[in-house]
């Protein structure tokens, strides 16, 4: 095995995926501790503890407790090199989170005990479904009074259209929760609330041994043995291939809050979940282990440091390995890159690295040279696939609040818009500009970052639209028709491509009858 193979084979990338309030960002955080990356849970160790979680960094996420951006992190833990991507869990940030999940090899759901499996988790799984995505599930907040974790089991496989199979089982819930037994381990790992301390574990392999009623009394043991030779019954043992074509994800139960089978959770993953696995460019399938550099931008965010007007784009190498100061292709732009500070994470923490491989994910500073879905290559022509804008549902239009800020506002706009946090189009009619996004939310977010990040106000005006479709036709003369019976109704967006803002279901749908040559997309990638 080469130097390369090795490096390659220890990564293990992944993104923790959940609805918001499931405790993703506290499972991600209690992680990192394993991981020795972080030393006091709940606290960034500076001048004086702060309280706030690590990945959360923006300070609009500061207030209001919810992760908007993905934060990247690396660790190493056990001999493997381990990279979370924490996501927004918040619906109005799905689209960040949807590209996201093209740059990992595996994924970890988080549910709630009490909630069971919400929206915005279906959603995602949806996509983990499209893109066959190896899936864990750990069901946090055990130390709550929650659903009957046979009933969850039921409701996972239900919902999340995927067969389950239990690797911990838990001791009772809520008050009386003693702790959880490690089908996979054959262990007994006993709770005691405690958000700094590891949970004690017994070596257990014989579960029917009078030992078992020591620990946690007569009843628990008894019914701890039915369930077990239920779970025997019904579920079959764990079958690798199967998990690693994410047709069947294994289930941890535990507390996040309390550091709780969250060890047991990480022990396995490393074991089980794939390293960089090929990625589909249009050309070709790429494999990580080819000696070539090859890698995409899957997400660009703006001010890391709010003290630098820095960019950053984020790369998800594909295969061989990254040394800086090289010379790379920069495919799109078809010009030669090299770059001399590219920098690993941990959290808001950069640091400079010399070399990275496959399955890694580093920050490039970026001048404007970049946007979403750009490839990097040792020289070969490739475009990697899979990075699409979806078609928003909320829109306004934008105003300058302020005249003599003009300039200021036009760069955050751009800059905001190549990170992906929404999309623009300018009405080909009076030439505004309007904002489509997914959710209220972002429209917030956005007035926030251009007033703190660039010192532009900005005011929102309501327009009433029902969708935006990227349209194209190989019929010029019917694509003119339209667009001039239409005029008030097109765009372009930031590419230039053209837009229809139908203002109404019913105006699309005959569009769509009338206009018979014209494809209408919701998707931007076609």
């Amino acid at each position: 095995m080469s130097e390369l193979e090795k490096e390659i084979h220890k990564r293990r990338t992944f993104a923790i995926i959940s609805h918001p309030d499931a405790g993703k960002t506290t499972l991600t955080e209690k992680l990192l501790l394993f991981g020795g990356a972080i030393h006091v849970a709940g606290a960034v160790k500076s001048n004086k503890i702060k309280k706030t979680a690590t990945s959360d960094w923006m300070e609009i996420e500061k207030q209001r407790g919810i992760s908007v951006a993905t934060s990247v992190m690396g660790f190493e833990y056990d001999g493997y090199k381990i990279n979370i991507l924490d996501t927004p869990g918040h619906q109005d940030f799905a689209e960040d989170t949807y590209r996201t999940l093209t740059a990992v090899d595996s994924v970890i759901i988080v549910v709630d005990s009490a909630k069971g499996v919400e929206a915005q988790t279906r959603k995602l799984m949806e996509v983990c479904r499209m893109r066959h995505t190896p899936v864990m599930i750990f069901v946090n907040k055990m130390d709550r009074d929650g659903l009957d974790p046979f009933e969850l089991l039921d409701e996972l496989e239900q919902e999340l259209q995927i067969s389950v199979c239990p690797l911990s089982w838990p001791i009772d819930s809520g008050q009386r929760f003693k702790g959880v037994y490690n089908i996979y381990k054959e262990k007994l790992d006993l709770y005691t609330p405690n958000k700094q301390k590891i949970t004690e574990s017994i070596e257990f392999k014989d579960i029917n041994s009078p030992d078992l009623e020591k620990h946690i009394g007569d009843a628990l043991a008894l019914k701890l043995r039915d369930d077990i030779e239920l779970i025997n019954g019904v579920y079959s043992d764990l079958d690798l291939s199967e998990y690693l074509k994410g047709q069947v994800a294994p289930v941890f139960f535990g507390s996040a809050l309390n550091n709780f089978g969250v060890k047991e959770l990480l022990d396995c993953f490393v074991k089980i979940a794939p390293s960089p696995r090929p990625i589909e460019a249009i050309e070709r399938e790429v494999s990580p282990e080819e000696d070539a550099f090859t890698g995409f931008i899957f997400k660009i965010h703006a001010n890391m440091d709010p003290n630098h007007r820095s960019c950053i784009a984020f790369v998800k190498i594909c295969s061989g390995k990254f040394e800086r100061n090289v010379n790379y292709k920069h495919v799109r732009l078809n010009r030669q890159l090299k770059f001399s500070s590219p920098t690993a994470f941990m959290a808001q923490k950069k640091e400079t690295v010399d070399e990275a491989y496959a399955g890694d994910i580093i920050g490039l500073p970026d001048t404007g040279n970049f946007k979403i879905g750009d490839t990097l290559t040792s020289g070969e022509e490739l475009h990697f696939k899979g990075l699409p804008s979806f078609s928003p549902e909320m829109f306004k239009y934008i105003e300058n609040a302020d005249p003599m800020k003009s300039k200021q506002l036009q760069k955050g706009i751009d800059q905001l818009m190549d990170e992906g946090v929404a999309q623009l189009f300018t009405n080909q009619f009076n030439g505004r500009k309007i904002i489509g996004t997914v959710g209220q939310l972002q429209f917030e977010v956005i007035q926030y970052r251009l007033l703190h990040e660039y010192g532009a106000q900005c005011r929102w005006e309501t327009i009433n639209l029902y969708k935006a479709c990227w349209i194209e036709s190989d019929n010029i003369d019917q694509l003119n028709d339209f667009k001039k019976r239409k005029s008030q109704y097109m765009a372009v967006d930031k590419e230039g491509r053209d837009v229809f803002l139908a203002d109404s279901n019913y105006v699309l749908m005959m569009a769509q009858q009338d206009f018979k040559d014209i494809r209408f997309h919701f998707t931007s990638e076609f």
